[in-house]
């Protein structure tokens, strides 16, 4: 653009003598409008941000006269609604004139879109997806960017175009102290709520406490999820995750982000409903410490919106301290925002209304993670019907640690569905927009295995024992009887084994990828050796010295009940020299029925331990599986 040249100085009137300045077309009709322009311009012109329809009117007629007649085929009026921007009129003369301009290019607009239908070819996106995308369009890419199509080039040749150009330096300030406004305002409330509750519970006892329960008129909150921008370019379906309006129905965000954010969605269910026993463990096995760095965020999905409305009423009077606490909030996302759910792609041979169920269930889980993308660092996904292990957030805390460094995708605290997967936050509005775009393709669970595959984690990273076990009796589509249990759950997560660094050896042979060291790390899977004979070994040897106190051994599985351990010893081994393994054992305890567990080994060998040791003492048939192995150390040496 060429600078336009600054006119003389002129001397400045009295105050109050001002006149306000009308704006006309003929004042810029030489030249081309320019940013600079727009900020030097009389306030008369631009007051607090709103474009008055006047100005629009001028702008737009010289739009036409600078870049032709279709410039003006999409009215100013229509673009600035898609982008917020509010047109007020003082000129009664300029809106008829507006009006009667508006009516003339929607007739030209219909005429050429007969035309355009005729000979047509190719993807045409909505205008509002242009103008999503000119905001981020940089001032020096703007030519650029208006020769992508006709609807680019008709947003760069709109006021709302250039006003949001103009006022995108100003944005950032005016939204930090919007949102410290906003926190101020939900902070005092929440204490004026917390003081009257107080104060009722003071005056009757058996009066039972309320929290405010905002129905099925809730407030609504606007997210924008800041990651899913370079995938809502390539696809218009995905625009529904930029803009969708959640209904907060109870509960409000707390003002800072915390550790853990735990998700899950709930729909009715033909038998049974666990939703309440899934808030109630999850709370009731943690401490006051980890609550605080917790948020449950519970998606209330189902059609019906009396039985959303029942349910969550239900979850405040049963759960209102932690919806005080900003420990639980109840969303939903309401079905004009959904894709469609009709006419699916029958994949794998499934009924339509499996398909129906599966896909709806993936935008569920989408939406859920749209939403919580900015509450925490990092995200669990689990079921409505789970139990929980005590402490797992403390249990998950050093299961990070462990993984510090890493590239990992998801880490998985239970083998079943998606029970149990944990996300970093700063994943989650690629994963929601993932879910989306492939939502009628597969369940979510083997979508969540293709997300983690994409991210370039190869193995399955799953830490033992499981810290989520599944409870529902029946199954959420169709009321089908579902049993399925994880037989690695352990309800105490605060009794996690420490597993030292170590290298693994065995004199059995292995089948095929069944490696010594997934009998003892958190990699997926087991260890299975065949021909097990008396004096075959499995030897440990740790890479440091350590103070075993308790060792724990499962052989054996499900699917091949006969491959344990019929006779063997666990051993502890001392002077490793300069050989690989150690050179004196002490013998500690047998296996019985495949399973070993001994506890106090640190006053049975005085001084550390160097290597660990399981002896097969007889022939066996049945080859060897070794489920997990488990040791625990104390500090000191």
């Amino acid at each position: 653009m060429a600078p336009r040249g600054r006119p003389a100085a002129a001397a400045m009137p009295r105050r109050g003598a001002r006149k306000r300045l009308k704006f006309r077309a003929d004042d810029v009709c030489s030249e081309r409008v320019t940013v600079a322009d727009y900020a030097n311009s009389d306030p008369a012109v631009v007051k607090s941000g709103r474009v008055k329809k006047a100005v629009a009117n001028a702008v737009q007629q010289e739009v036409k006269s600078l870049c032709g007649l279709e410039a003006s085929c999409v009215p100013t009026e229509e673009v600035l609604s898609v982008s917020g921007e509010s047109c007020d009129s003082s000129d009664e003369m300029d809106t008829k004139e507006s009006i009667n301009g508006r009516a003339a290019s929607r007739k030209k607009k219909s005429k050429r879109h007969k035309e355009d239908a005729e000979g047509g070819g190719g993807e045409e996106y909505p205008i509002d997806i242009w103008l999503l995308l000119a905001s981020y369009i940089r001032p020096e890419d703007i030519v650029r960017f208006s020769l992508i199509c006709k609807k680019a080039w008709t947003v760069t040749c709109t006021a709302a175009f250039w006003t949001r150009l103009y006022r995108r330096p100003q944005a950032a300030g005016a939204m930090r102290c919007s949102l410290k406004r906003s926190l101020t305002a939900l902070l005092t409330a929440s204490f004026l709520v917390l003081l009257l509750l107080l104060y009722g519970d003071s005056q009757q006892e058996q009066d039972p406490l309320e929290v405010e329960f905002r129905g099925l008129a809730p407030d609504r909150i606007l997210l924008q999820p800041e990651a899913a921008q370079r995938i809502l370019r390539d696809t218009a379906e995905l625009s529904a995750l930029h803009n969708v309006s959640y209904q907060l129905l109870a509960g409000s965000p707390a003002s800072r982000k915390k550790f853990l954010a735990v998700g899950m969605a709930s729909v009715q269910r033909p038998r049974g409903f666990y939703l309440l026993a899934t808030l109630q463990s999850l709370f009731s096995q943690s401490t006051e410490e980890e609550l605080q760095e917790m948020v449950v965020v519970v998606h209330l999905a189902d059609t019906d919106p009396g039985w959303n409305m029942r349910v969550a009423a239900t979850v405040t009077q049963n759960f209102a301290r932690r919806i005080l606490l900003g420990q639980l909030l109840l969303i939903h996302a309401p079905p004009e925002f959904y894709p469609t759910l009709e006419g699916l792609k029958r994949n794998f041979n499934d009924a339509e209304k499996r398909v129906r169920f599966r896909s709806k269930q993936n935008v569920d889980y989408a939406f859920l993670l749209a939403f919580a993308a900015n509450l925490s660092s990092y995200y669990l996904m689990i079921e409505d019907d789970v139990w929980s292990a005590r402490s797992f957030l403390t249990a998950i805390r050093k299961a990070l640690a462990s993984q510090e460094g890493s590239n990992w995708a998801t880490l998985e605290f239970s083998k079943l569905g998606y029970i149990g997967k944990l996300y970093r936050s700063s994943d989650l509005p690629r994963l929601a927009c993932f879910l989306l775009l492939f939502y009628q393709e597969m369940p979510c669970d083997w979508l969540l295995v293709h997300f983690r595959q994409l991210l370039t984690q190869k193995d399955v990273i799953r830490f033992k024992p499981s810290l989520f076990q599944h409870m529902g009796l029946y199954s959420s589509f169709q009321g089908t009887l579902n049993r399925l249990k994880d037989e690695d759950f352990q309800a105490d997560a605060l009794d996690v084994p420490d597993n030292p660094p170590a290298s693994l050896y065995t004199s059995m042979s292995i089948f095929e990828n069944y490696e010594p060291l997934k009998a003892y790390s958190s990699a997926e899977g087991y260890f299975w050796g065949k021909d097990p004979a008396a004096g075959s070994t499995f030897s440990i040897v740790f890479q440091q010295p350590a103070r075993v106190s308790r060792v724990r051994v499962r052989t054996g599985s499900a699917e091949r009940p006969g491959d344990f351990l019929h006779a063997g010893l666990l051993e502890l081994g001392q002077r490793r020299g300069h050989s690989w393994d150690c050179s004196f054992y002490v013998p500690v305890g047998s296996f019985n029925k495949g399973i070993l567990e001994q506890q106090g080994l640190e006053r049975v060998l005085p001084g550390p331990v160097e290597c660990v040791r399981i002896r097969v003492t007889q022939n066996q048939s049945e080859w060897l599986i070794i489920q997990s192995i488990d040791i625990w150390t104390t500090a000191g040496i």
